[in-house]
This record gives C-alpha cells, structure tokens and sequence, in this order.
C-alpha cells in the first residue's frame, strides 16, 4: 500500500475558492467536494477540483478565502455528462492544513504508471511542440487512475514515440485550462479539463 502513495503524489497550495458540497459517502464516512485557486508563476491561476474526508477537515474552518497546504494524489472517474461519458480529475487529500502564505512551489505532481493511449503530437499555431498523453497510474485492490497530461518541445518529440504499455515517470503540475465543445452546428459549451503539465519526463526500462 505504501509504494502506491508513492507511485501517484499531488501537493497543492492556494485559496478556497468554493463553499464545501457533498459527495458521497463510503463505510459511514462522508466525502466533500471544493475547489482551490493555486497560483502560477505567470500570475495567472489553476483553480482545481479537490475531494476530502469530513474527518481531515472536523477542526479546520474551510471557508472561502483561507489558504491551505493539501498532500494527496490525483484520482479519475468517469461520469456521463451530455450522454457521454467523460474522464474527471480530482485532488484526493490525505492531509490538508491552514498555511499563512504560498511557498514558490505550490503545485507539484509526481507520477509513476503506463502509456494506455497512443500519445498524440502536435504542433499550436505558434509552433509550439505538444503530445498528448494518458498515463495509467495502479491504485490499490486492483484499481487504476488515468491521468492525461501534456509534454512540451523536446518532451512532447521524446514521448510521441512511445508505445502502449511504456513505463514512464513524469513530474510537473495539474493544471486546469477551459476549452468550447460543439455538441451541435448551434449549441457550443465551454468546459474546463485538468491535465497535469509535464516539466520531467523519464522513460524506465522494466527488467
């Protein structure tokens, strides 16, 4: 159990930035949902999804606006969403705290699992280099989480050869970004997808 907190490791600093909501609940212990607004270093901001356990947070005030420190890891699900199913991310706290300002290094993501889709290159119209990727990361009792992430100009060239079922580790930050889906010629949506955006990527050769 304890290589499986190390093989998938998500800390997070920033803000409150939503009112707790319900989950669900597992062996009469109940989950809640927030978001939290963790700062870039351009200035901008990643405000992502976390789930915690009442029983972290029974002495802590999570109202909006405090700062908090949260170590856990990055948990998939799928939900159906407009008829289809839909890959969602989530921070599952294993520990959270009040802090009182962010460190220079508040979003790190540490993971270690398997290519489960053949990664996707591409170039942005600034030709700028990216591969798409969906790492398979093991979870216990015979679980996985799938975690997409991002890999830039010499990374996304290295990982775009990479096949099915290559073990890899990567480390970066999760990040959210909004995008239009066009369900129809007159209906476009606006979504956010979390990823994690990869600033190391190494390729291990399994014995």
């Amino acid at each position: 159990m304890q290589n499986l907190f190390l093989t998938n490791k998500a800390y997070v600093e920033g803000k409150i930035v939503s009112p707790l909501t319900f989950s669900h609940e597992m062996y009469g212990e109940g989950f809640y949902n927030f978001f939290i607004e963790v700062p870039r270093l351009s200035q901008t901001v990643d405000v992502l999804p976390v789930t915690v356990s009442e029983r972290l947070i029974a002495n802590l005030d999570m109202s909006q606006g405090n700062l908090i420190s949260i170590e856990g890891q990055i948990r998939s699900y799928n939900r159906v969403v407009d008829g289809a199913s839909r890959l969602l991310l989530t921070i599952f706290a294993r520990d959270i705290k009040r802090i009182d300002t962010i460190s220079d290094k508040p979003n790190e993501i540490s993971l270690d699992g398997y290519i489960c889709k053949q990664p996707v290159y591409r170039t942005t119209p600034l030709g700028r280099e990216i591969t798409d990727i969906l790492i398979a990361v093991n979870r216990a009792y015979n679980k996985s989480d799938y975690v997409p992430a991002i890999a830039w100009g010499r990374n996304a060239r290295f990982s775009s050869k990479f096949e099915v079922g290559t073990h890899v580790k990567i480390w970066g930050r999760m990040q959210s970004r909004e995008y239009e889906k066009k369900l129809s010629d007159d209906n476009i949506v606006k979504r956010i997808a979390y990823e994690v955006s990869i600033s190391k990527l190494e390729k291990i050769e399994d014995e």
